[in-house]
């Protein structure tokens, strides 16, 4: 059996972009991350999906963005709808993030889908991802749960505000803000702590 590094969204990549295609869910919230950031800076959208609403978002603040997605249905829905954006269809957790440093990361709707291990390991490798003062927006719960994905019925898990405020704490960032969306999804807001001198 072939490993789904997609975590069961390549299975169900059509369902997925007809529920997000023309969603303005959490666009507000998108939008002022964005405002956040350098003119014209770089951001890495991570499991983007086919790019709605999140990356076209991110371009329309004139942003510069590259992606990635683990499901290469969705990866391809994305190149059709974006072909000069830089997209690369590899799981999250393992990316090197095109080998390079980017002002801001994004994964709306990605964490929870991970096993625990993998959620750390991706909070720790965005963190070395983002230049110093770079800004990482994810979405998850913020009490410890669990629940069955609505698409693919596989087990999403999150490890709750605490947690994840140690988690990116070691990773060498710091909460900065939460968020909550018109749909009840939560939003963490964490800054790259600048290198230390001396």
């Amino acid at each position: 059996m072939i490993d789904d590094t997609s975590n069961g969204y390549e299975a169900v990549a059509d369902a997925f972009v007809a529920a997000r295609s023309g969603s303005t869910t959490g666009l507000a919230i998108i939008r002022q991350w964005a405002a956040s950031l350098p003119a014209g800076g770089t951001v890495i959208d991570i499991g983007c999906g086919s790019g709605e609403p999140v990356t076209a978002a991110l371009l329309d603040a004139g942003l510069t963005v590259s992606a990635l997605d683990a499901s290469p249905a969705l990866v391809e829905a994305f190149r059709r709808r974006f072909p000069d954006v830089e997209v690369a269809c590899e799981p999250a957790e393992r990316s090197r993030f095109f080998g390079r440093r980017f002002d801001g990361a994004v994964a709306v709707g990605l964490m929870f889908l991970l096993p625990e291990h993998a959620q750390r390991t991706l909070i720790g490798n965005v963190a070395g991802a983002l230049k110093p003062g770079g800004r990482f927006l994810f979405t998850a719960p913020r009490q410890v749960c669990a629940w069955d994905d609505v698409l693919t019925g596989r087990r999403s898990a999150s490890l709750g505000a605490e947690e994840y405020v140690r988690i990116l704490d070691e990773a060498g960032l710091h909460l900065v803000a939460e968020h909550v969306d018109e749909g009840e999804n939560h939003y963490f807001e964490a800054r790259k702590r600048a290198a230390r001198s001396g």
